[in-house]
């Protein structure tokens, strides 16, 4: 499975889609989504990745239809930023976060930036850390020294900056420690620059607990990123990635959602983007939604 990070390199090189286009005509809007959680439930567009290219303002229109009202954004979908914000304009949604690549907040800070701020986000989040086979604590340590700076500069240009776990930070930072390279960054990042946007799915599946992840970095666990494991899918230490048929419908997995919004309820979590990187996310993300409405926590 491609990455977002891989995504976010080359998406304006004409990524090929062989999914069935979405309609142009506006969707009929669905009641906006309500739920136990202390935030918004909004979308990562990241879900819609084979369609947007192809039919911005048709698949926005469904993204509105589906009753949601925030996005996050994951790129400009072969689109300028002014094109990007007019489509989300027309189809009634706002997009308060924005994923941006590391390179990319590492050689143009004030061009992601303004580029997030004219989406009309406030926060923004890096998504992947570059590294080889194997991520290492001197991979951490680099990332936290870069995360630092990135949160300064994002802070003084009256941003948000959050880190998107992605699973290959979840092995033990030393032989027979109980701590994790996860860990290690964090302990290396400075809480009021750095936040965290846990991605429950990529947690779980690199062996970390999302719910004990989410109770000790309490405050920093500024938003979630909601999608399930297949039952039965084998959980491996330090795994970044799944094939696509191990994303199932929130509720009908193996992770227990209801301890992880739990938890992220207690800790002041404010933000949840519904994601979907299944082969199927149109069909998959109104069982997602129901599932999310009807938990009373």
């Amino acid at each position: 499975m491609s990455s977002r990070r891989d995504f976010l390199t080359i998406m304006t090189a004409g990524l090929g889609a062989g999914a069935i286009g979405v309609r142009r005509a506006r969707a009929a809007d669905a009641p906006e989504i309500k739920s136990a959680l202390n935030g918004p439930i909004g979308l990562q567009l990241w879900s819609l990745r084979e369609y947007l290219p192809k039919d911005l303002p048709g698949t926005l229109a469904r993204v509105r239809g589906f009753g949601f009202r925030e996005v996050e954004g994951a790129g400009l979908w072969h689109h300028t930023v002014a094109e990007l914000r007019a489509a989300l304009d027309a189809a009634g949604l706002r997009c308060p976060s924005a994923h941006m690549g590391f390179e990319r907040l590492r050689d143009d800070p004030s061009g992601a930036f303004a580029e997030v701020k004219a989406l009309g986000a406030s926060s923004v989040v890096c998504p992947w850390i570059p590294h080889g086979s194997a991520f290492t604590g001197d991979d951490a340590a680099k990332a936290a020294e870069a995360f630092n700076r990135f949160g300064k500069a994002a802070g003084d240009a009256g941003l948000r900056f959050a880190y998107h776990c992605h699973g290959y930070e979840f092995v033990p930072a030393a032989a027979g420690a109980p701590a994790t390279l996860f860990d290690s960054l964090a302990g290396a990042t400075d809480p009021a620059r750095v936040a965290f946007q846990i991605d429950v799915f990529h947690a779980y599946n690199g062996g970390a607990d999302p719910v004990r992840l989410i109770e000790r970095y309490g405050p920093r666990v500024r938003s979630l990123h909601l999608k399930d494991m297949k039952k039965g899918h084998v959980i491996k230490a330090g795994s970044a990635g799944a094939e696509a048929d191990v994303d199932v419908p929130v509720g009908t997995g193996q992770i227990d959602y209801p301890a992880v919004l739990r938890a992220a309820k207690k800790v002041g979590t404010s933000m949840y983007y519904l994601e979907d990187e299944s082969a199927d996310p149109l069909g998959h993300i109104p069982q997602s939604l129901a599932y999310l409405e009807s938990l009373k926590l």
